[in-house]
């Protein structure tokens, strides 16, 4: 099933490659993506396969440093055929542009981040929640431990290594674990009612040490929100991809146009402006999913419908990534 008319065009070769995978590869298999609830590796490898592991890294490490607007879009057709495995493939960004842009000694796992020969997860959604850090840090004689619970780890299982967020007075001390227990670390798998092939854990850590070696950076809490709502833009693609493929099933409807404006607005809001462009694009997805449910009929419910699964995605996307402000622009609808 082709992308939708209305789809951005660009001349960016990742783009292309993206948009192919993601009807030739992917969107096949998605169903039975789902119902497996094991990881998709060979959509992965087809993925790694392609070069798109690159595409969060810097050409000086061998990646393809892409503009944000390119690698958006790349984000947008891979979610569009199979959200599961992009969910998983995303994760990778946090540890491939640490690492590529890392002073340390950390920058090693650069190269390979770039190629994909390193898979990596993050986990930092813990930072934006209220109330005391659930994940802390302590220098000691080696660098850091890391003692507490990271709630969300995407890709537990895949993942080589993992990019972790902890608490430390006012900072973040952003560091590299690896992504297997150990002593020191363990693994709690998570039952979601969408994306549940993406094998998402929560790890608990018990004075586990990350050396010096392995410290992306340290940053004041602060500074790091800031450039995350900066960065609100690039999630959005998700919900985009999915709005697309819905619509694509749909044939032309009246959401067409308001899909063309939900990615204008991403592309051109300020800081200020991302958190309801950001509910209004998750609120056109619910919306396409919603349509296609309706248009598929009785038969949407059965395990085997494409309408089913995109609705679960569509309501993963409603939270996945969600700030204060953008909760607070889905409750009263201004967006």
């Amino acid at each position: 099933m082709g992308q939708p008319p209305m789809s951005a065009s660009t001349s960016c070769p990742q783009v292309d490659i993206a948009r192919r995978l993601a009807n030739d590869v992917l969107f096949p298999a998605t169903v039975d993506t789902d119902r497996s609830g094991k990881i998709p590796t060979q959509q992965l490898q087809a993925i790694q396969d392609a070069g798109l592991y690159g595409i969060f890294s810097t050409e000086a490490v061998g990646g393809s440093n892409l503009s944000d607007s390119d690698r958006n879009l790349v984000i947008e057709a891979l979610a569009g055929g199979c959200l599961t495995s992009t969910f998983i493939w995303q994760q990778h960004a946090g540890p491939a542009s640490a690492t590529s842009h890392c002073e340390g000694e950390a920058h090693r796992y650069a190269p390979g981040l770039a190629r994909g020969d390193i898979r990596g997860g993050v986990a930092f959604a813990h930072l934006l929640r209220q109330g005391p850090p659930v994940l802390r840090a302590e220098p000691c004689a080696d660098g850091w431990q890391i003692s507490g619970t990271a709630p969300y780890i995407t890709g537990w299982g895949d993942v080589d290594i993992v990019l972790i967020a902890a608490r430390w007075q006012d900072s973040i001390i952003w560091g590299i674990v690896p992504g297997i227990e150990s002593a020191t670390m363990s693994a709690r798998m998570l039952e979601l009612a969408a994306v549940n092939s993406t094998s998402t854990a929560v790890i608990t850590f018990d004075q586990h040490i990350i050396t010096s070696d392995d410290i992306t950076s340290v940053v004041p809490f602060d500074t790091w929100l800031e450039n995350y709502r900066m960065g609100l833009r690039a999630n959005g693609s998700l919900a985009l991809g999915v709005t697309g493929r819905c619509l694509s099933l749909l044939g032309p409807s009246d959401l067409d146009h308001e899909y063309v404006t939900a990615r204008e607005r991403l592309d051109t809001a300020t800081v200020d402006e991302l958190p309801a462009a950001r509910a209004n694009a998750s609120d056109l997805c619910m919306r396409a999913a919603t349509m296609l449910v309706a248009a598929s009929g009785g038969g949407a419910v059965a395990l085997s419908h494409h309408a089913q699964l995109l609705a679960r995605q569509a309501m993963f996307l409603l939270v996945q990534s969600q700030t204060s402000e953008i909760r607070s622009h889905q409750l009263a609808r201004t967006f």
